[in-house]
């Protein structure tokens, strides 16, 4: 297997899922790749009953991959229970987030991929991030970057690319949050993904209103006439290909997905609605706009099935093969 540098895969929550679907992605992946090597505990990840090899650094991975799960050895200082999170292992939890972006960010590997966190454990500890999301972009901000900083949150299934403009806001709060800077900036950075990322020369973005009915001219809500609106003209007048903003319920029927590469939807549900809707299993969360490609699952943790043998890889396998994707993309550049 020849391309870019093998993927850093962080392995996550040791209680979750995480070792049981990293586990099943190595098994579908290892003849055809792309090679990652788990950044984690290879004790853990052996018990998962596959073949396991530590490696002293990224570059060793691929001559093991098609044999062994090949993984950077970070111990954790307490026993795992499946199902049962741990806070005194949160801060090896972390250090393999960290190390795992690290890597990217020396060139060794081409892109991070994120086995699901438990935040409350992570908290506990005395965690100060909302999230991967946050902490990642907290780790790279001092890293170089051709582009408009993000991150952006994209949420990819099949042929739909869906980028929010707010992520985990109250519904009550997103009309304040929805401004003309903070439409602006998603698009540039999901125009600039598109292209730097995903190889598409010119994007096209479209724009789900906020208002049913696109605001009906204002008669059902301001935020189309005086926010989207001027957003719109703004990102033309940079070149950017946009529509006006449209209502979201016709934006995501298999027609209205072939008009667009990617769609700029403005909270939560908007985006994560269609999207696990036309791939409950398969859906991949991507964060854009940041010095580091890096791509998750887009499920949780699941304490209530760790352990059980029925966690299902599919999300996992698809990140990985996006992030493969991704690097190709930029390493053609």
């Amino acid at each position: 297997m020849t391309g870019p540098a093998p993927l850093a895969l962080s392995m996550g929550e040791p209680a979750g899922v995480g070792p049981e679907i990293i586990a099943a992605a190595w098994t579908a992946l290892k003849a055809q790749g792309p090679v990652f090597v788990v950044v984690g505990d290879a004790a853990l990840l052996r018990a998962q009953g596959r073949p396991v090899q530590t490696v002293l650094t990224v570059a060793d991975a691929a001559a093991v991959f098609g044999r062994a799960i090949p993984v950077l050895d970070i111990p954790l200082p307490a026993a795992v229970v499946a199902g049962r999170p741990e806070s005194a292992n949160a801060g090896a939890v972390a250090d393999w987030i960290e190390q795992a972006v690290n890597l990217v960010l020396s060139g060794e590997a081409s892109g991070v991929v994120t086995a699901p966190i438990a935040k409350a454990p992570l908290y506990a500890a005395g965690f100060r991030f909302p999230g991967h999301t946050e902490f990642i972009a907290e780790l790279t901000a001092d890293a170089p970057f051709p582009g408009t900083r993000g991150p952006v949150m994209m949420l990819t299934a099949k042929d739909l690319r869906a980028c929010l403009v707010t992520i985990h806001s109250p519904l009550a709060e997103v009309p304040e949050l929805v401004t003309v800077e903070r439409v602006c900036r998603t698009a540039r950075v999901v125009h600039e993904a598109l292209k730097r990322d995903f190889g598409v020369a010119t994007p096209r973005l479209a724009l789900a209103a906020l208002n049913p009915h696109a605001g009906e001219g204002g008669a059902i809500g301001l935020e189309e006439v005086e926010v989207l609106a001027p957003a719109v003209e703004i990102l033309r007048a940079e070149g950017i290909a946009i529509t006006n903003p449209l209502p979201a319920d016709t934006l995501f029927h298999d027609d209205a997905r072939a008009s667009y590469d990617a769609v700029v939807c403005l909270y939560h549900d908007q985006a994560l609605i269609p999207v696990k809707t036309l791939d409950f299993w398969g859906g991949v969360n991507t964060t854009l706009g940041l010095p580091v490609i890096r791509t998750s699952p887009d499920h949780g943790t699941g304490f209530d099935i760790a352990g059980k043998g029925v966690a299902r890889a599919d999300s996992l396998i698809a990140a990985i093969r996006l992030a493969g994707q991704m690097a190709a993309a930029r390493a053609a550049l």
